[in-house]
């Protein structure tokens, strides 16, 4: 296979993304959950909100900020959202990279209601300046802002209805200590295991009235790099591919030729993920490789690698972050299905380690 021959693919175009794109939008919307008692997985995550919502709602008061960090497409946004339902009030979505100036935040608290459940997205893109108006916003549910300049210039506090601020975000490490420790709630999404991904699965076909079998659900669930965005949209498109090719109902059979056809394969991996195993495998014999270098290497980002293709790598155990670089492990080289590396002794501490 010719690397450099290969066709960059973005990585938001990529049918296992677990980027939001424009084409998810209204498919998300029909199938998120709208209880805590519907949603699927992630039970940790449930019933740490199951308390503190019933606690907070004991005592009449809103629930205290909550950031939610992890991968993208596990479901922070739907979280908030059941946060809100379940307590019964409104909920206010915006991101990060939105909020350019501090007067746009202020127009966005003072608009709240008591209450309130305020949603920022990608909250460590905050510009810095903006997120000290959440300091005093947060903590004692008021702002100062500055009228005039130079001498003339004086401070007026606006206080605040109480509100509930959940803050997403899939780089938890970008966020400011003083920012982070104002949350009362720190919760971490993982990816979801296979029988809660089957779940999802049969319950979003049931939903969007696909018929399908329970292997056919498990087929698409295995490829969704336990990611409940990706396995909604690859069932949207096994969806496709059973109504043109097949009698309508999704089967394994048909399910894996479907998604063989995008390319991706038994264990969800599509061109770019082998594409960046090969550049370590092929070029850098197995590494370890650092992060820029392998970036070049494979005409994508540091951040996108970092972020959008290793977490899933490292979960299958193909890749491992060394302080040295990225290293293949056997099992990458098992998947790609070549053989095992000649290694040198002064080498096979690092390679047996990254097995």
């Amino acid at each position: 296979m010719n690397d450099a021959a290969s066709p960059t693919i973005p990585s938001a175009d990529r049918v296992v993304s677990p980027r939001s794109r424009t084409e998810d939008a209204h498919l998300e919307r029909s199938l998120r959950p709208r209880r805590l008692a519907e949603y699927i997985g992630q039970e940790r995550v449930k019933a740490s909100l199951s308390i503190f919502i019933e606690a907070a709602m004991a005592r009449g008061e809103p629930l205290d900020h909550v950031l939610l960090y992890g991968p993208p497409g596990l479901g922070k946004t739907t979280l908030a959202a059941i946060i809100a339902a379940e307590m019964g009030v409104s909920l206010r979505i915006t991101s990060g990279p939105a909020i350019e100036r501090q007067g746009d935040l202020v127009s966005i608290l003072t608009n709240l209601k008591p209450g309130d459940v305020l949603f920022i997205d990608e909250i460590h893109r905050l510009n810095r300046v903006v997120e000290e108006v959440l300091y005093s916003a947060m903590e004692d549910f008021a702002v100062d802002i500055v009228l005039g300049k130079g001498p003339a210039a004086r401070t007026m506090r606006i206080n605040l209805p109480k509100f509930t601020l959940v803050g997403a975000t899939t780089r938890l490490a970008l966020l400011t200590g003083p920012l982070r420790d104002r949350f009362g709630a720190v919760l971490r999404l993982d990816f979801y295991d296979l029988p809660s991904m089957e779940e999802i699965v049969a319950r979003s076909a049931d939903v969007l009235a696909v018929p399908i079998s329970p292997e056919g659900a498990s087929a698409v669930a295995s490829r969704s790099r336990g990611t409940p965005r990706v396995a909604n949209r690859l069932l949207k498109r096994v969806r496709d591919y059973a109504e043109v090719r097949g009698e309508g109902t999704i089967t394994p059979e048909l399910a894996a030729d479907a998604l063989s056809m995008l390319d991706v394969d038994a264990l969800g991996l599509d061109d770019v993920d082998r594409r960046i195993l090969r550049a370590i495998v092929d070029k850098f014999d197995g590494g370890p490789v650092g992060i820029d270098t392998l970036a070049a290497a494979t005409s994508e980002e540091s951040d996108t690698i970092m972020d959008v293709y290793e977490p899933y790598l490292i979960q299958l155990g193909f890749l491992q972050r060394t302080p040295r670089g990225r290293v293949a492990t056997r099992g990458a080289y098992h998947h790609l299905g070549g053989p095992l590396p000649a290694i040198e002794p002064a080498q096979r501490t690092l390679f047996d380690a990254a097995k």
